[in-house]
């Protein structure tokens, strides 16, 4: 028999929580669990309801075994006849919950190293739950952190305290991490499973690229220009629908900067494979869905308001410059406008009048002029 010395144990709840910054019910909890499984494992069967107290005043265990009281005893390591419930607690009923008492002095050498390795397992959890916490109210958010880890479908980032996790559905396609290298990630959410609480990272979600353009867009924060919607394929094109409070203020111009400073510093983080459109916003849906299909021109839209979808019309040599390489402009532009967008070819008579033709007969009456004037 190995000692698993409950009174050792009783003096490491303290010293425990000091070290790892935990609150000492926390770990003295963290504690009684693994007694109770140790308790199981030497004494108990798997399905038996265990728990254990430990007293830190006088260093002793005591475990709790709870059965419920039946007419009929099926399975004696959860169940207790009533006869021999009364014996214990001189009221009970059918339906109540009797608890043995067992007190614990020592453990077998598998179940000591059983509770050693629930202790162990259990203070990571609450020391990640702890840090996370902290990350709670950062949930929506960008932060600088250090590659630390670069795995086939994860990349681990490290935030001070905590480490989050970049899964391959949130990196920029194309995009290299270097372990040390630092870079800008966006708290997403934490996830708790069974693993224990994850921080999930992006950098390739739309709400990563308006988080870059409040840093660069000071009038963003006073109000005077917005981003109303993101169509985003990370490491490809991002399309950005923006709009001014403040007339006289170009929405465009504002985002781009002074020689285009703005969005450059945007794509520095992002990676220069990434082409960013940025568009004006409209209320009217066909204007919306003109500026969307930039830089197309577009001849004709039919909008189909109960479909949410629209026919656009444009001239053959717009057509795949609409369409964009691998159907991704109008994919984009569908994403960014809510509506379906087809795209076809505008048929002569689709075309808005032009006007070239009075064009044309003042040149042909000049030149007749200028004929019957040499005759």
């Amino acid at each position: 028999m190995e000692d698993l010395n409950i009174k050792q144990l009783t003096l490491a709840v303290r010293t425990i929580a000091e070290e790892k910054n935990l609150p000492e019910e926390t770990v003295l909890s963290v504690i009684e669990q693994a007694i109770a499984a140790a308790w199981r494992r030497d004494n108990g069967e798997r399905d038996q309801d265990v728990r254990a107290e430990l007293n830190v005043n006088d260093g002793t265990a005591n475990v709790f075994v709870a059965r419920e009281v039946v007419e009929e005893v099926g399975s004696p390591s959860v169940e207790i006849s009533l006869e021999d419930a009364k014996k214990v607690k001189a009221d009970a009923a059918i339906g109540d919950i009797i608890e043995d008492k067992h007190e614990v002095v020592s453990f077998g050498r598998v179940a000591a190293q059983t509770a050693k390795q629930v202790v162990l397992q259990r203070l990571r959890e609450a020391e990640r739950e702890v840090v996370l916490e902290e990350y709670e109210d950062k949930i929506g958010t960008v932060v600088t952190g250090t590659v630390q880890r670069v795995e086939p479908r994860v990349v681990r980032v490290e935030l001070g305290k905590a480490t989050g996790i970049l899964p391959q559905s949130e990196q920029i396609q194309g995009e290299f991490y270097s372990v040390g290298a630092r870079i800008k990630v966006f708290i997403k959410d934490i996830e708790r499973d069974n693993r224990g609480p994850q921080l999930i990272l992006s950098r390739a979600n739309e709400a990563f690229v308006e988080h870059l353009f409040q840093q660069e867009v000071p009038e963003m924060e006073t109000g005077a220009v917005e981003i109303k919607a993101i169509a985003r394929e990370a490491g490809r094109r991002t399309k950005l629908a923006v709009n001014s409070t403040v007339p006289g203020v170009d929405p465009v111009g504002t985002f781009v900067g002074g020689h285009g400073t703005r969005v450059q510093a945007v794509m520095n983080e992002i990676g220069d494979q990434e082409k960013i459109d940025i568009i004006t916003y409209s209320e009217d849906p066909e204007q919306f869905i003109r500026n969307a299909l930039s830089p197309a021109e577009v001849a004709k839209v039919e909008i189909d308001e109960k479909a949410k979808s629209a026919k656009v019309f444009v001239d053959e040599s717009q057509q795949s410059i609409a369409i964009g390489r691998g159907g991704q402009n109008v994919r984009l532009a569908s994403r960014l406008t809510g509506y379906e967008l087809d795209i076809e070819t505008s048929k002569p008579e689709d075309k808005k009048p032009t006007e070239a033709k009075p064009k044309k007969n003042i040149e042909d009456s000049l030149l007749s002029a200028v004929e019957e004037s040499a005759e």
